[in-house]
């Protein structure tokens, strides 16, 4: 086996045989891998992060399209079908579409917004808050959304 090597690279190092090796090759494959490996981990916690900065960007579209409305009807009582209407007989739209995720969910009763998060678990539950800013869509038991 040692007198195979050296044949080989004594061929190798006369140019006779061009190319990577086969130990070479793996390397570089296991190298890459560690790579892929350490940036999917480094990038995993930043789907949790946008979806907080969504949920809470809707949040304040919702508050500002409730004060909109209540700015042009005092007594009245906001609701989705008023917010999201597409005729503008009571002033609006206010919005353009109800905001909507996979991770929450917002519902509007009495005129106050209610903000519904999806927990991950077992039966994949979920745990409705009221709505009173951004930090109602941070879960005070656990990880953000």
């Amino acid at each position: 086996m040692i007198s195979t090597y050296q044949r080989l690279k004594r061929r190798k190092d006369a140019g006779e045989i061009d190319g990577f090796t086969l130990i070479e090759l793996l390397i570089v494959i296991v190298v890459l891998g560690i790579l892929a490996a350490v940036v999917i981990f480094a990038l995993g916690g930043i789907t949790g992060k946008s979806q907080l900065a969504a949920c809470q960007a809707d949040g304040a579209t919702l508050s500002t399209a409730i004060s909109a409305f209540h700015a042009q009807d005092p007594q009245g009582t906001p609701s989705s079908a008023n917010l999201v209407a597409t005729s503008t007989a009571t002033g609006g739209p206010y919005i353009q579409s109800w905001p909507n995720a996979q991770s929450y969910a917002f519902t509007i009763s009495g005129g106050k917004i209610s903000v519904e998060k999806a927990t991950a678990g077992v039966g994949d539950t979920s745990a409705s808050v009221s709505y009173t800013g951004p930090a109602s869509c941070a879960d005070p038991a656990g990880p953000n959304l």
